[in-house]
């Protein structure tokens, strides 16, 4: 499937902060305001809707799935919404694939922000439309009251980087490094980025809503997890394997992994998460870049799902080759 890019954010335009997966408590009204602020300040007018304002839950989400999914289709048919972007993660996502309007999204494609959880939404929507998701921080992540270990300076560059990609004012463009990379196989490879948090992948990968195979025909597939243990990585990663998805992709390119334990071996040595995609991916000969700004660790890299991205493992370079806007 073709790539449907989202028309590109003019000032002036709305955008919806929402409720897609967890819920905002009530020790995170700063953020909420905090993250208002910011867009307010870049020429946009917010929206924050009320299954948000409402500050419920339903367990660890925001709401029940049928809720949930009809906030986010009243967002997707409302003309007057130019993006769309989560306030939070959680454990959401993959129990409302099924209750999307994807045809609104045919009609009106618009940027949908957000990582994590967002995941499985993100490549729910690109497998059955073709949409250009922007895997990218969360509502609170454009201030500097969320990623506390980030300097004003990062928050800024992540920011400005976001936002001129999102009106177009960015194509090409090299992303900047907070720390160096690291090159855990060499070599160059051009592909359409594929990927998000491992964990929602493989939901997606098991529903109806799985990426074709032919998606990942020279990909670059990116992920990250948090909180897994190392063995669960593991296994997942060779269920992307027996798929054949390892067999299409040009690229892998690997976030910062948060709270994935190093485990002890029996000869006394330890095993981490590079160690076990080494393993994983055996003799496979594409590029590996890892280390890259994007996860649960700090502020994320935009990374346009489907967009033209150019890895160079060898010099640690990440590169994107085109709008993923309209």
């Amino acid at each position: 499937m073709e790539p449907l890019r989202p028309k590109r954010l003019h000032p002036g335009d709305t955008v919806a902060i929402a409720a897609l997966s967890g819920p905002r408590s009530a020790h995170r009204t700063e953020e909420l305001d905090g993250a208002v602020d910011v867009l307010e300040q870049l020429g946009f007018r917010v929206r924050v809707t009320p299954l948000l304002t409402s500050g419920g839950h339903r367990f660890w989400r925001a709401a029940a799935p049928a809720e949930q999914a009809a906030e986010l289709n009243a967002l997707l048919a409302d003309p007057e919404v130019r993006a769309i972007i989560p306030f939070a993660g959680g454990n959401a996502t993959s129990a409302y694939l099924d209750r999307i309007d994807y045809d609104a999204v045919r009609r009106d494609p618009k940027p949908l922000l957000g990582f994590s959880d967002i995941t499985a939404l993100h490549l729910a929507l690109h497998s059955q439309t073709g949409l250009v998701g922007m895997h990218a921080d969360f509502a609170p992540g454009l201030s500097g009251r969320f990623w506390s270990g980030a300097t004003p300076e990062r928050h800024a560059e992540i920011r400005d980087l976001l936002f001129g990609l999102l009106t177009g004012d960015l194509a090409e463009v090299r992303l900047p490094a907070d720390k160096p990379w690291e090159t855990w196989k060499p070599g160059q490879a051009t592909g359409r980025l594929v990927g998000g948090l491992l964990d929602r992948l493989i939901n997606v990968q098991a529903s109806p809503y799985a990426l074709a195979p032919e998606t990942w025909d020279g990909a670059v597939f990116f992920w990250e997890d948090v909180g897994r243990n190392l063995g669960h990585v593991w296994n997942q990663l060779h269920v992307l394997r027996m798929q054949g998805v390892f067999d299409r992709t040009s690229a892998m390119v690997v976030g910062i992994p948060a709270g994935i334990s190093d485990r002890d071996l029996p000869d006394g040595t330890l095993a981490g998460v590079k160690d076990v995609v080494l393993d994983v991916l055996g003799d496979y000969g594409f590029p590996v870049l890892a280390g890259v700004d994007f996860g649960h660790t700090g502020p994320n890299l935009p990374m346009p799902i489907g967009a033209l991205a150019s890895v160079d493992a060898t010099a640690q370079e990440l590169r994107l080759l085109e709008s993923p806007v309209a």
